[in-house]
């Protein structure tokens, strides 16, 4: 909605010195959505005025027409003398009144004019289009003035050449600002002011003797009513004023009686139709299209009805669509459109005009306007909710300006189909905004603001509130307590935290989420968040067997690519994608390599799940239909994955570096695991996609089961070949949940003891297929409660060991809580350890 503040102040009497920005500001504070204030006529400065033509001589020797003529400006040169002005414009002739920028005079644009020959003759100035004053975007031809303004007037303040115009974005709950009443009424309201409502008219009561109505549809229009104005000037043309309001609101001026119902619907905010009375054959009525009925609208398109349209009709059938476009049939036409009578050699133009204003069911309109793709101003409005009791004084409104402007004769007769409404009352507590905002208001703050959108209230502690009939918004207390803090202003409201109550918090599940993330991120990995889509093709470069449970997949009705048209069982493929991506395009770390992560959910159907069931929209769904809904679901675990390649270790000057391998990814899942205060068992194992010597399964007891945690370990060649990733890459994948049930709570604080630690180092031969974590399993259980950490350091093979044997290294380090070890009882710690470990193990104490 395009608002003119120069309109603006005919219903408010703003300060004198007020502009546009500072409205704008107003109303932006009390909530609406001004998106510019339009600066008309900006860096315009004069001499412009009117100027009738005297004489025009035609320079024929151009290409194109140019014209050389004499115009009248009276003194406004100064001189009193004829301007002598060349034009490229034929729209006009001797004896017409036309706008002209005299020299010295600078137009929109920064556009000088001066005295300059052109085409052989000294142009004195300029005769100007709308286009050129910023009255539009018409090039058509220069404005023609009507006869009565003498030469010489100023043309700036006759054509209002300078104003500010506001465009706001009316959102859908604010219907009422579709119009110059409901602005200013915000207006007045923003600045404390009297308003001077424009529907506050001496409306002529419904008698009979007005033009005939029918509406059988009551629940489509419940209210119609219907003027008549009779012996319209046809060459009757819109003034200036009219013109320049309606071109300021974003309309273009058409016809006198158009141009009166566009203006009173942009003042107003009803829409307004008007009818060719010689035309309309019979009673109009309002009914729904009846089938295989058509229309051709105002626009002159021919278009098939639907049953579900409302249509306003007469004898003939159809004369127009309810509240969206009238038909062509009973189209007004005026002294320019009309037939020259051969007799009286007049234009016959229509003489009698039929005002109609109805309120349109809001749901009926929008619909027709979308079924038939045709949205106008009027379907706009009523879609958004218009005033039902406007009606009689926008219909009043305009056969006033019908007879003013164009010497009609208003009839007596008004006629008025009224439906059975009631005003809309809401019950409010008193503080009820108090408690919304935070704030306290207090009752009469309430009370006042309320009546300042409108409202008639009563009561005390228990409001009862009218609303106002141009408010279809308002309908419960929370809308009411929207407009008292609206009103009161949103920049006033007190920026506090809200408090949340004591033992909640983030779950326990939430918590050793983020602690994975921020343990990962610390080891060095990069999180990398990927789609959860994938398709069989990820299964086949996976190597995943046919019977794998991984490929049963849950599939999308609607996916975003057909190749991936399901949800993810796996965080590999998208890990793997990123990690070619990253690899190909050089994003190294700085160590070298390429080291990501990923936590989220993958989703593991066991295809028992029951079918899901088509949830109600008309009420919230019952207890039952969300039980049946989550049955349906799939199993959906966390799970946290790394894949990783090129250097964990950079090569520099400190030392040689260190290509990633299997034991990186196996560290990774201690790494998460010790996040849950659980150290997991790592086992051998064979399970796609990792090599199969190269694959460790790894396991944690939950309730006392041995059950499976993730795998890590270094890609199968084929694996890496198929997603063009690095050679020996590796990879680990963890269920989370496990981890979590696994977990024995909360981590319980190391005590620090403050006495020295002992270190013994132990060497222990052990044949090739016996796993260093079993050897540290047994060093662990011989050791007893002196051992603070063991580690192993070195791996050792070699021929002085012999054929399958290696050497396992430790790093046994004794502390006693309450005393210094002595070296013996530190010897005698580590010489449990290697028995356990030999009787465990089999293993032999290197020398």
């Amino acid at each position: 909605m395009r608002a003119p503040l120069s309109w603006l102040r005919e219903y408010v009497d703003l300060p004198a010195g007020v502009t546009g920005r500072e409205v704008a500001t107003k109303l932006i504070a009390a909530g609406l959505e001004v998106e510019t204030v339009d600066q008309l006529g900006a860096g315009l400065t004069g001499p412009l005025v009117v100027g009738r033509v005297l004489a025009v001589e035609e320079l024929t020797e151009f290409k194109k027409p140019i014209r050389y003529c004499q115009v009248d400006v009276g003194d406004a040169n100064g001189t009193g003398e004829p301007q002598n002005i060349v034009c490229g414009a034929t729209n006009f002739a001797v004896g017409d009144k036309v706008v002209v920028v005299l020299p010295g005079a600078v137009l929109p644009g920064n556009f000088a004019i001066s005295a300059r020959r052109t085409y052989g003759k000294l142009s004195e100035g300029m005769i100007c289009s709308a286009a050129e004053l910023g009255m539009g975007d018409d090039h058509d031809g220069i404005i023609v003035l009507p006869p009565e303004y003498e030469p010489g007037t100023d043309a700036v303040e006759l054509l209002e050449l300078r104003d500010e115009v506001l465009d706001i974005a009316v959102t859908p709950d604010r219907g009422y600002c579709l119009s110059m009443r409901g602005i200013a009424r915000e207006t007045a309201t923003a600045y404390g002011l009297p308003l001077r409502d424009p529907a506050l008219l001496d409306v002529t009561a419904p008698g009979e003797y007005g033009p005939a109505v029918d509406v059988v549809d009551t629940h489509g229009c419940d209210r119609f009513t219907a003027r008549a104005v009779t012996g319209v000037r046809p060459e009757a043309r819109s003034p200036i004023w009219l013109q320049r309001r309606l071109q300021k609101a974003g309309m273009r001026s058409i016809s006198l009686a158009v141009d009166v119902t566009n203006y009173v619907m942009l003042e107003l905010g009803q829409p307004l139709h008007a009818y060719d009375r010689g035309r309309v054959e019979g009673p109009i009525g309002v009914r729904r299209a009846e089938p295989g009925e058509k229309i051709v609208t105002l626009d002159g398109v021919t278009r098939a009805l639907d049953p579900q349209d409302l249509v306003i009709t007469d004898d003939s059938g159809p004369i127009g669509l309810a509240g969206v476009m009238g038909g062509a049939h009973t189209e007004i036409s005026d002294a320019h459109d009309a037939l020259v009578d051969p007799v009286s050699g007049q234009a016959e133009g229509t003489r009698d005009i039929v005002v109609e204003a109805a309120h349109f069911d809001p749901v009926t309109v929008a619909r027709t306007a979308r079924r038939h793709k045709l949205s106008s101003e009027a379907s706009r409005r009523f879609e958004r909710g218009v005033d039902p009791q406007a009606a009689p004084a926008a219909a009043q409104r305009a056969v006033d300006l019908l007879v003013l402007l164009a010497g009609g004769t208003a009839e007596a007769g008004v006629t008025e189909v009224r439906g059975a409404t009631a005003p809309r009352t809401v019950t409010l507590a008193a503080d009820l905004p108090d408690r919304v905002a935070g704030v306290a208001y207090g009752r009469e703050s309430v009370v006042r603001r309320l009546q300042q959108v409108g409202c008639d209230v009563s009561g005390t502690d228990e409001l009862t509130v009218t609303v106002p009939s141009w408010r279809p918004d308002l309908t419960d207390p929370n809308d009411l307590a929207e407009e008292v803090i609206r009103l009161e202003g949103y920049e006033n409201l007190p920026s506090t935290l809200p408090r949340p109550p004591a033992g909640r918090g983030l779950t326990e599940a939430q918590r050793l989420h983020r602690r994975v993330g921020r343990a990962l991120a610390g080891a060095g990995y990069v999180e990398a968040l990927n789609y959860p889509f994938l398709g069989d093709a990820a299964f086949d470069r996976l190597g995943l067997p046919a019977a794998d449970a991984r490929r049963r997949t849950v599939t999308l009705l609607n996916p975003i690519s057909d190749e991936e048209p399901a949800l993810r069982t796996t965080l590999l493929p998208g890990l793997l994608g990123a990690l070619r991506r990253n690899d190909g395009r050089g994003s190294h770390g700085a160590q070298g390599g390429i080291a990501l992560f990923e936590t989220g959910l993958v989703f593991r159907p066991s295809g028992d799940e029951p079918a899901a069931v088509r949830l109600p929209v008309d009420a919230r769904p019952s207890a039952e239909e969300i039980a049946a809904q989550d049955a349906a679901l799939p199993a959906q675990p966390l799970r946290a994955a790394v894949v990783l390649a090129g250097a964990r270790e950079q090569h520099g000057w400190w030392g040689a570096g260190r290509p990633a391998s299997w034991a990186d990814a196996v560290e990774a899942a201690r790494v998460v695991a010790r996040e849950a205060g659980v150290e997991p068992e790592v086992v051998a194992d064979r399970h796609e996609p990792w090599h199969p010597g190269r694959c460790a399964a790894l396991y944690v007891e939950v309730a006392g089961e041995r059950t499976l945690l993730g795998h890590a370990g270094e890609l199968h060649p084929r694996v890496t070949k198929a997603f063009q990733v690095p050679a020996r890459t590796a990879a680990m994948e963890l269920d989370l949940d496990v981890l979590r049930r696994a977990s024995p709570g909360a981590v319980p604080a190391p005590r620090v003891s403050t006495y020295p630690v002992a270190t013994q180092d132990v060497a222990l031969v052990v044949p090739e297929a016996v796993p260093a974590v079993a050897v540290e399993a047994a060093l662990r259980s011989g050791a007893g409660d002196l051992l603070e950490s063991l580690r192993l350091f070195d791996v050792f093979t070699g021929e002085q060991l012999g054929a399958g044997r290696k050497s396992l290294a430790y790093a046994l380090r004794f502390r006693a809580p309450d005393r210094t070890l002595t070296a013996e009882e530190a010897s005698a710690a580590r010489d449990a350890a290697v028995a356990a470990a030999v009787t465990a193990t089999g293993a032999e104490l290197r020398a």
